[in-house]
Formats: structure tokens, sequence, C-alpha cells
């Protein structure tokens, strides 16, 4: 099966009504497609204003036989079957409308939301997908629960489950993809031991519970309306489990985790030290000026530059930046400042159909790559620190990059408003955070570091 490297929607909506597991309320789940970048989103259409809560590990409030999540008052129970879809079936941006406070619950497996993925059908989108590749081995323990991260080129998950008594000891190991979850994973349905069901009921949970929905097991029986599935059933919904709590991190996951008796409280729990990796700052491949190399010369005496513009300009025109940048075409990433102060800055790129890069970046989905608008930052704020008079004839050399994200693509016709603050200029070192935008949304950001040397 190919791989798909590009982000993917629906093609349309779709809907499908139910009971939910543990409210026992009636609920009708209506999936749109949704904008690159914006991820998994739930809307709760029953309610005024309908509030959205982000499919994120920030938002879990409970993992009590369910994932949870909560923002503000709002809550939604046992999102982990809708989320796994979404993972195992690679849909990155969706919105979910929900009447109610769960997403039915089906037959207790995901195979009911397989069923609507495959009637809407998916979409590709222009942005790429950005998966945490895991490099270095970790892992998590929550009582008896233990999950094992380990380097590997694809996802793929490799479980024992079994209860306290060690009863009904399963193993699988798949690698999960969209043909491997669709025909191992999503028929696998929820279960229960019939010790636990007094309990559950005392918690005000699986209202909405019957064999139509759950396997109880109950000693060495096993009470369903319908054969097993798989004969290793049990542990494959586990797998199920795991693939939709660490879909919480936003992102798919490269590395093969290794899973002994997991519960949705250690799943979350591994979800959100992979969301602690994945925030962490990514410097981009470096494509600006490289670092002078520092080489012996004859001394000669310094010469006394003039200004390149007026010292108090609050505006530069084309004729005004090359005075000052070195870069030219095709990478000079500033075509006016139209602010200037002390340590603030702002200047506009008019995104053309004519750049260049256009031509491979996409053929028939131009989109501004990341990383110029990250240059376009770079440059706007060596503007404004080479403009100073004891930088005038240097030249900036970038160093580092931190809290990049890029939020929306960028296309010709857009007019890119960078604004810049210099956090720190010190002696030959200088620090910026930038921001840019169209249309006064933000389109990407990001703290850059360089080093001011002669030219």
């Amino acid at each position: 099966m190919k791989d798909v490297h590009q982000q993917q929607t629906l093609s349309e909506s779709v809907e499908f009504s139910g009971t939910g597991l543990h409210s026992g309320n009636k609920v009708t789940a209506r999936i749109l497609p949704a904008p690159a970048n914006s991820g998994i989103r739930f809307r709760r259409v029953d309610l005024e204003g309908n509030p959205e809560i982000e499919a994120n590990i920030d938002n879990v409030s409970d993992t009590t036989r369910s994932t949870t999540l909560s923002k503000g008052n709002i809550k939604l129970h046992t999102v982990e079957h809708m989320l796994s879809t979404f993972s195992g079936m690679g849909v990155d941006n969706a919105v979910v409308e929900l009447n109610a406070n769960e997403p039915p619950i089906g037959d207790g497996s995901a195979h009911d939301f397989c069923a609507m993925v495959n009637k809407a059908g998916l979409s590709l989108q222009a942005e790429n997908r950005e998966p945490l590749k895991i490099t270095e081995p970790m892992g998590v323990q929550v009582g008896d629960s233990i999950l094992s991260v380990f380097p590997h080129d694809g996802f793929k998950i490799s479980c024992t489950s079994s209860d306290a008594k060690g009863q009904f000891t399963q193993y699988y190991s798949t690698d999960v993809n969209p043909e491997t979850w669709e025909t191992e994973i999503s028929k696998a349905r929820t279960f229960c031991f019939y010790e636990e069901i007094e309990f559950l009921i005392k918690n005000g949970l699986i209202k909405g519970g019957s064999l139509e929905n759950a396997v109880i097991i109950r000693d060495d029986v096993v009470l369903t309306n319908e054969p097993l599935r798989y004969s290793d059933e049990f542990v494959r919904h586990k797998i199920l489990d795991i693939i939709g709590d660490l879909y919480l991190i936003g992102r798919p996951i490269q590395a093969h985790i290794i899973a002994i008796r997991p519960s949705h409280k250690v799943n979350c729990e591994l979800a959100r030290q992979l969301s602690a990796i994945a925030k962490k700052p990514k410097v981009p491949t470096k494509t600006f000026t490289p670092p002078a190399v520092e080489t012996k010369a004859i001394v000669e005496p310094e010469k006394e530059l003039p200004p390149p513009i007026p010292a108090d300009a609050t505006s530069l025109d084309i004729n005004e930046i090359i005075k000052i940048l070195p870069h030219r075409y095709p990478f000079l990433m500033v075509d006016r400042v139209t602010k200037m102060e002390e340590n603030k800055i702002q200047a506009i790129k008019n995104v053309t159909i004519n750049e260049p890069y256009f031509e491979g970046h996409f053929p028939g989905h131009p989109i501004m790559p990341g990383v110029l608008q990250l240059e376009a930052i770079a440059q706007v704020a060596g503007i404004l620190t080479l403009n100073k008079p004891e930088n005038w004839g240097k030249i900036a050399y970038f160093m580092a990059a931190e809290s990049v994200k890029w939020r929306k693509p960028v296309m010709p016709g857009d007019m890119l408003v960078i604004d810049v603050v210099v956090m720190k200029s010190r002696g030959k070192i200088g620090k910026a955070k930038g921001v840019c935008s169209v249309n006064g949304d933000t389109v990407s950001e990001g703290i850059v570091t360089f080093m001011m040397a002669k030219a």
C-alpha cells in the first residue's frame, strides 16, 4: 500500500446515529471535512454557541473505562473509537458534530465509523503530514500497565492483555496502516468482566451497554450475541484503544509500541509524554547564509561607512531595502517596510505566481514553503538590526530557530505581512520573534537567532 505523505480530510459530510455506551443518550454524529492543519475537533451542536473541544491530550479529564475530553464546563465521553478510526484510516483533519455528550457506540467496535469514512471518501490536502518520529527508546508504567516505545520506520503495536487473574491472556502484533487497521483491528468489540459491571453501574457508567455493543466475560465463559469476530478479539480491541488515545497528540507516530495490559490511563500518560516531545522546538533545515569561516588576514584600517538610509526612517521601499540586505533575486523575501520603530518592524512580501519555487512546490497546488516564511522573518529582523549605526556594513548569519509553527498555507496572490520584534541585540548576537499573517490570520511564527559579522 502506497504511503500518503499529504494530509487528508473527508471528501464530503456523513452521519451516523445510535446510543452512547456510558451515557445511554441517543446521539447523531456528523463528520465534516476540515481545513489542513486544523486537526480533529468535536463540536457540541446541542449546546448554545456550538462549543468545540479539540482532540488534544491537554483536554483529557478522565480515563475511567473510556477517554473523556473537557473544556470549561463542556465534556465529551468515549472518543477513543472515533479517534482510532481517524488515525487508522489516515484522516488528519475533521469536525465531528454531536448532539449529545458521547459519540454513538455502534456495535462496540469502530466498524460503523470505518463505514462512515469509506462512504464519505478521503480528499488529499496540499499540506504535508509531519509524523512524530521516535529516535530513542522510552516507556511509561501506571500500576500493572506498561507501554514501551522504540524507534521504527512505520507504526507498529505489539500488545499483551489479560485480566487480574491472568485469564484470557492474548497477544497480537501488527503494523498499523489503513488496510491492516480496517481488516485486523476495526471490528474488535469492547469488552468487560462480569465482576466489573456492578462497579460500572454504581459509577453511572454503561447506561447504554448491552450484548449488542459489548462482550462480557464471566469466569471462563464469553457472553456475546454473536461468535467472536477474532479468536483474539480482546487484545485487538486493546490495540484499537491505544491507537485512538495516542492520536490525541494530534499527528501520526513513527514508532513500535509494546504494550502490556494497557489501559486508557497509561495510554494517555504516554500520549502526554509524546506530546511534550512533539512540542519541542524543531530547527528546520538551514537554507540561510552559512556562518563565516574565520581566517587570518592582513589587518587594514577600518573604513568609515556612510549610513545606508536615514536613521530616523519609519518606512522603506525596495531600493532602500537592498542597501541594507545582501539578498537578491530569487532569495529576497521583503518588498517593502511599512513601519519601523526602535525594536519593532513590519514589512510585506507580495507572493506572486512568478515565484520560482512554485514550479516544484507543488505542481498544480502552489504553496509558499514554510521555511521561506521563516527566512522572511530573519530578513526583516536583519533590516532593523543592520540599520543601526554599530552594524552598518555588517552581515547577519542565521544561527538557530525555535518555537516555529506553520498554521495555514500561503498561496499566490497573498500579501504576506511580517511583524518582527527584536527581543535581544547585544554584541554580535541578536534574537527576534516574528509572526507572518495574511488578511489578519497568522500563517506562521517563530523565534530566530542570528550573529552579526563583517561582510
